[in-house]
């Protein structure tokens, strides 16, 4: 067993342990049946190897850490919801298996128990993972909402998809690393380091999570794939291959992401003739790789023992080349 694998499982343990029911039921039930699926436990396993890099004790980044989770999970319940999306991790949504209005208040109420953790941590610093997490939630909402604003918008560029998913998604990577390194005591330069690390690992993410929509098989992936075409999601890839399809391809994209959102076979078998015809994923797979590759020089840069460098770095390559 790795050392990643013995921190998820404690993570996992903890989780178990843990009463998230409540009355009335209808409430509390979705947020114990999203909490015990397991997913991949990202976010507080990089909390607790970033606590751990700056010689810091788990046992008090534990609860930061599973903080961040039920944070990522509010924002899944929400997300599912505005994307009517049917399956997650394999199974169905709490929209889908309940209702939209269940799912909205199971959600705000995941998100008020999140913070509850963060105020159980030590007074040491409870105040400055209390401000990380109210800052990275503004953002997240911020990258939520440019996410919205693009399915009806004609203009969307390259760099203002790449700021959306820096909030949406990389900002939180960030800052569970740098909840970690406070919880541990890191000094100011080596929180800014962990935290950048955090952002280029989680824009590389992102991108394999958009490859992956399109490319990966459902039994794998957990999802369904092709998501994001159907929901005219103006993703990189779509923006790419606009960037590089002949006038005849680009209006054939334009009209496509102009039909209303729903599951349509067609549509997505075209639009992925025209990702292949211009080799859209290739060229997103090296930005992809540009961003891998400056988290590593982040995390080169770090005050901090080269061995337990070398677990992050393993862990960002697993990250990096995952295929779910």
């Amino acid at each position: 067993m790795t050392k990643v694998d013995k921190l998820q499982e404690l993570i996992n343990n903890f989780i178990d342990n843990q009463n998230f029911m409540g009355e009335p039921s209808e409430l509390y039930a979705p947020i114990e049946y999203i909490l015990r699926q397991g997913g991949k436990r990202m976010r507080p396993t990089l909390c607790l190897l970033a606590c751990e890099l700056f010689g810091g004790d788990i046992d008090n980044c534990m609860i930061p850490a599973v903080s961040a989770e039920i944070f990522h999970n509010f924002t899944l319940v929400h997300d599912d919801i505005m994307d009517q999306a049917p399956l997650r991790r394999g199974m169905e949504t709490v929209y889908h298996k309940w209702n939209s209005d269940i799912a909205l208040l199971s959600g705000d109420t995941m998100l008020i128990k999140a913070f509850q953790y963060v105020l159980a941590t030590k007074k040491e610093y409870s105040y400055d993972v209390f401000a990380e997490l109210c800052k990275v939630a503004l953002e997240v909402c911020e990258g939520q909402q440019y996410d919205l604003n693009f399915e009806t918008q004609d203009d969307v560029t390259l760099d203002a998809y790449l700021e959306m998913i820096r909030l949406k998604t990389a900002v939180l990577l960030g800052s569970v690393l740098k909840i970690g390194a406070i919880v541990a005591g890191a000094n100011e330069k080596n929180q800014k380091g962990i935290y950048d690390f955090g952002i280029n690992l989680g824009l590389a993410f992102q991108l394999q999570d958009d490859i992956l929509d399109c490319y990966s098989d459902v039994n794998i992936f957990g999802k369904m794939t092709g998501g994001d075409i159907s929901d005219n999601k103006k993703t990189y890839l779509y923006l790419k291959a606009l960037e590089l399809a002949s006038e005849e391809d680009k209006k054939t994209l334009l009209e496509l992401f102009k039909m209303p959102k729903g599951r349509n076979e067609e549509k997505i078998k075209t639009v992925l003739n025209i990702y292949d015809k211009y080799d859209v994923k290739g060229v997103v797979s090296q930005v992809m790789t540009e961003y891998y590759e400056n988290s590593l020089r982040n995390l080169d840069s770090l005050e901090a023992p080269e061995e337990r460098k070398h677990i992050l770095r393993e862990y960002a390559t697993y990250l990096y080349t995952r295929n779910k």
